[in-house]
């Protein structure tokens, strides 16, 4: 048996120097030689791990040797048959938590850089210009309405267009693509690939609205009388804040207007895009996850001076993927671990000034299995900012929930389903993806759009409920 490489071919990025002065993505991607060299470190296990810990049941080895084949129409073609958004999972999906974690590599070795494969085949068949269509089934004269367009959403839509069904994606922003257009920022995932990947399930036959805002245009039972099933994919857009004083100040933002000002608004392409943002030159982000990764990030590309992330525990704790922090390390981010904010302060005309924090200390682990960040009393600092971005996560979308009274909700406004089907209370009406869990990964949102998806399908069939 030929000797595997220890470690995974290394991805081209910009220099940091260079990618703090710029929005464009910061991986480069394979070239073919550096995919088939990376392709060609896969064991091709007879029992892969890999293809258990992907939510969307790719077959990971399958794709994987033909790439390592040179097959590369092959390997697009392997891919979608599960997953018909691999570019955009190949950049975002926490590959390292899933898939790679129980690769067999990763025991001695590094982990096939599976996400760096799934990446550039979905970009080589791209730069082909021949994107195919897969055979669908016959059209079976049943009609679905997708309500949202993000990954669970698209997931949805482009499934059960393949299963023959009549499907429609009503939208309430003017463009698609959910929290991968307004939540994610380019340097990270470029809109223009949101739009590649939605090109694609709109070339399924899929009809698409955009500014239709469902229980406002239309009530869930209006669309049930139009449609023989419906699916509620409206994501987690309410932001939570601290509840501390000086919240309302000028400059204190939730990390879903800020990154939506930049991403879906192009506040980052003034002024071509006249969207207002304040810049600031001292912008502290609170939180510990991606998306206060991508908010600090995107800070210091707007131009502020000194960027900071303020997060309650230590390093260990961080729920952001390794790459994110890394990256923000490199690019010069200062972080200020063991910190909690307690109140904002602002100048005399009422814009944000000082951020006063206090200090914390780690005591014993709490429901989550991170330990709790406990106040050390007397230990209130301040800090000197003008932009803070509250990155501390999100509830459900609770506009469509709350207009919808049959529907059964959590006790966090998310919507209840059966984990196995994506049934919800009311007959026809199915959910899934953050608005059913609450925030969570693209590609676990994906897999419950896959399962529902079947599930549509079964019950359109059988009329059973």
């Amino acid at each position: 048996m030929a000797k595997v490489n220890q470690k995974q071919v290394p991805m081209r990025e910009q220099s940091y120097a260079e990618r703090i002065k710029n929005f464009k993505e910061v991986p480069c991607g394979y070239s073919e030689e550096e995919a088939v060299l990376e392709a060609k470190r896969c064991l091709q296990c007879k029992n892969p791990l890999c293809a258990q810990g992907c939510p969307v049941g790719i077959d990971i080895p399958g794709f994987i040797d033909l790439i390592a084949k040179e097959d590369f129409r092959g390997s697009i073609r392997k891919m979608k048959e599960k997953n018909s958004l691999p570019a955009i999972c190949g950049r975002v999906c926490p590959q390292e938590d899933q898939c790679q974690k129980v690769c067999v590599l990763a025991k001695r070795k590094e982990p096939i850089a599976i996400g760096r494969l799934e990446r550039f085949i979905a970009d080589w068949e791209a730069r082909q210009g021949d994107i195919e269509i897969p055979s669908k089934k016959p059209p079976t004269g049943k009609k679905i309405a997708c309500v949202g367009s993000g990954p669970a959403g698209l997931t949805v839509a482009g499934e059960s267009a393949k299963l023959g069904h009549n499907v429609t994606i009503l939208e309430a922003l003017h463009e698609l693509g959910g929290v991968l257009t307004y939540g994610i920022p380019e340097f990270r995932l470029p809109n223009s690939i949101v739009q590649r990947e939605v090109e694609y399930i709109s070339s399924l036959g899929v009809k698409i609205m955009t500014s239709f805002v469902v229980s406002k245009l239309k009530t869930v039972d209006e669309l049930l009388e139009e449609f023989d099933a419906v699916f509620i994919a409206t994501g987690a857009g309410l932001p939570w804040f601290m509840s501390i004083p000086g919240e309302n100040y000028n400059g204190v933002y939730s990390a879903n207007e800020y990154l939506t000002r930049t991403n879906l608004m192009r506040a980052y392409q003034f002024p071509k895009y006249d969207t207002p943002i304040i810049k600031g030159k001292q912008a502290a982000v609170i939180g510990g996850g991606n998306v206060a990764m991508d908010s600090v990030r995107t800070a210091l590309r707007l131009g502020a001076e000194k960027t900071m992330i303020i997060y309650r525990r230590s390093k260990t704790e961080m729920p952001a993927r390794l790459e994110e922090i890394h990256h923000a390390e490199e690019e010069g981010v200062i972080f200020e671990f063991l910190t909690l904010p307690v109140a904002y302060h602002p100048d005399e005309k009422g814009w944000l000034k000082e951020m006063e924090c206090i200090r914390m200390e780690l005591g014993e682990p709490d429901a989550s299995g991170r330990r709790r960040p406990i106040p050390i009393e007397g230990s209130n600092f301040r800090i000197p900012v003008d932009v803070v971005v509250v990155a501390i996560g999100n509830s459900p979308n609770p506009l469509l929930p709350s207009l919808t009274p049959d529907l059964k909700l959590g006790k966090k406004g998310n919507i209840v389903i059966d984990q196995n089907s994506g049934k919800t209370s009311k007959k026809g009406v199915f959910a899934g993806g953050d608005i059913a869990t609450g925030a969570a990964t693209v590609i676990s949102a994906m897999g419950a759009g896959k399962i529902a998806a079947w599930a549509i399908d079964e019950y359109l069939k059988t009329g059973e409920w």
